[in-house]
């Protein structure tokens, strides 16, 4: 019983081991980084990994068109508001989300999602969401443009009365409309 225990204690060492080795190699391709933006007491912060391009096509190859991505890479994306914000007619209320996309040529949806906090994909690969904790989504235009972005960004921006949610990687540019109640 003894000798079942050492082996059982050193593979559980070496099982977690290995699992931070590989926690701390993925991280070091796709660092963490925050987007944090404020206008008055509006408060964002956008929590999420940066891969990069490596000279790789992305979108409709590495992040395939018509299927949600955990939008980066590592932990699903979060997204903190201390305020309501509306997105056209549709209002995102305070909160931390988790944020998802699904990528297509012309537009994109972005999807809020109450579950935070869960690795950004599943063990097949697919992203980690569940699609009933979805709390609002948004479609916005993607555009091609001539700059390619190496490493994948999202940013919030001051735009007159607006703001804009901004993701850019490759060629790809999407800017999605938003304000503060």
């Amino acid at each position: 019983m003894k000798k079942f225990l050492l082996v059982l204690g050193i593979v559980m060492v070496l099982v977690i081991g290995g699992l931070m080795y590989l926690r701390i190699e993925t991280k070091s391709k796709s660092p963490a980084d925050v987007s944090s933006f404020s206008r008055g007491d509006l408060e964002i912060s956008i929590t999420y990994n940066r891969p990069f391009k490596k000279g790789r096509v992305i979108f409709g190859e590495l992040v395939p068109y018509e299927k949600v991505w955990r939008t980066g890479a590592n932990e699903a994306t979060i997204f903190k508001t201390n305020k309501d914000l509306t997105f056209g007619d549709k209002v995102l209320k305070a909160g931390s989300y988790s944020m998802f996309t699904i990528p297509e040529e012309q537009n994109w949806t972005i999807i809020f999602n109450s579950e935070t906090g869960q690795w950004g994909i599943t063990f097949n690969g697919e992203a980690n969401r569940n699609p009933d904790k979805d709390v609002l989504t948004v479609q916005a235009p993607s555009v091609q443009q001539e700059k390619e972005f190496e490493q994948f960004t999202i940013a919030v921006e001051n735009w007159e009365e607006e703001m804009q949610l901004i993701f850019m990687w490759d060629k790809t540019l999407v800017s999605v409309p938003f304000t503060a109640k």
